[in-house]
């Protein structure tokens, strides 16, 4: 937020890590942006020194509630597809790190200033046009991975 002082709304380079909860009937928690009101997995920008996979954890937590007991490496989200401008102007060329988590406790609590709902999908149920549009490319390659299998 200290930089967008400075910057306004144009384009920055958006380092982020993510972590996509799959629970033991293989259904995906996702959250409805209070944002663009689509919806996604967890994640958010790394803070400075901060390690990608503590910064997913750390997302995580503080959107949904869910403390993650283990994370998987599933992929790397960047280029012109991930380039974003959010509602309020601001202009973000994204570089994601995506992880699995399969393990994990709590219950889910959706954190009201960015997430307005959080529900479990079996991945039958989730098309693109519902999915947030920077990770559309993350939700297609993992909904083809698990057809797949």
């Amino acid at each position: 937020m200290d930089l967008r002082k400075i910057v306004g709304h144009r384009t920055l380079i958006q380092c982020a890590a993510s972590a996509i909860v799959i629970d033991e009937k293989g259904r995906l928690l996702l959250g409805r942006r209070t944002d663009n009101h689509l919806w996604g997995y967890s994640g958010g920008s790394c803070e400075i020194d901060e390690k990608a996979e503590d910064c997913a954890g750390r997302e995580l937590f503080e959107e949904m509630g869910i403390i993650a007991d283990e994370l998987t490496f599933f992929m790397v989200n960047s280029g012109p597809e991930t380039h974003y401008v959010y509602p309020n102007g601001d202009e973000v060329s994204n570089f994601e790190i995506i992880y699995l988590c399969t393990k994990y406790h709590g219950e889910p609590v959706a954190q009201p200033e960015e997430i307005e709902a959080l529900s479990f999908f079996d991945p039958s149920e989730i098309s693109m046009e519902m999915i947030s549009p920077p990770i559309r490319p993350v939700m297609e390659k993992y909904l083809n991975s698990i057809h797949k299998a």
